[in-house]
């Protein structure tokens, strides 16, 4: 199985740590970053998609952040 997650978080460096952590578990950086302004909020939001792949079949539980 190839699995896909979009990691989401606050432009902080909160979401450059989730990015990070990812990438040392395995993961591989699929696409470029996206960056929008949440109005609701007023902040800016960022994005980044990641896949890895896994000998688990898929299955709508797993729980990708613990592949």
């Amino acid at each position: 199985m190839l699995a896909y997650r979009l990691l989401t978080e606050d432009d902080t460096s909160e979401f450059c740590h989730k990015v990070t952590d990812a990438l040392a578990k395995g993961w591989t950086l699929y696409g470029d970053p996206q960056y929008a302004f949440d109005a609701v909020s007023g902040r800016m939001r960022c994005a980044q998609a990641v896949t890895k792949r896994s000998d688990r079949p898929y299955s709508p539980d797993v729980k990708l952040g613990e592949l």
